[in-house]
């Protein structure tokens, strides 16, 4: 089974982490990608900094949040893959879990509730309604 695990560095993200590991759910069967996507930069910032500024606070980042995945994956004795990316996260989480033909994503959620759905959106939201691929929110 592939399995794509859709973090942000969060506390939500962690609890996810544990519910699989509580329920059993990691298998050295399963192929694991772990799936971040961060907000680009606003344009300016990315003129004044420069390209090769910008690339490496890309980088930073994506390693800050997969870092204590990959530990807590590891302690499992799960390997996964890692990927980053720039852009709107449930856009980007439900194109790849679509476009790599994954079994299951599985994430966390804030659980902000209705209002704030309603105003801001919500990334596990935005998965559900894009996404053609079954998905677990962990709370």
């Amino acid at each position: 089974m592939k399995i794509l695990l859709a973090v942000d560095g969060s506390s939500y993200t962690k609890k996810m982490l544990a519910y699989l590991a509580a329920h059993d759910l990691y298998s050295t069967k399963n192929e694991y990608t772990a799936f971040t996507a961060q907000m680009v930069l606003p344009t300016p910032a990315r003129v004044a900094l420069g390209k090769e500024l910008v690339n490496k606070f890309y980088e930073d980042e994506g390693q800050r949040v997969m870092a204590p995945v990959t530990k807590f994956l590891a302690r499992h004795g799960i390997t996964a893959k890692c990927i980053w990316k720039n852009g709107h996260a449930g856009e980007l989480i439900s194109k790849l879990a679509d476009a790599e033909k994954f079994d299951l994503v599985v994430m966390g959620s804030h659980g902000h509730g209705a209002l704030v759905n309603l105003v801001v959106g919500s990334v596990a939201t935005q998965v559900l309604a894009a996404c053609k691929v079954p998905v677990l929110i962990v709370r």
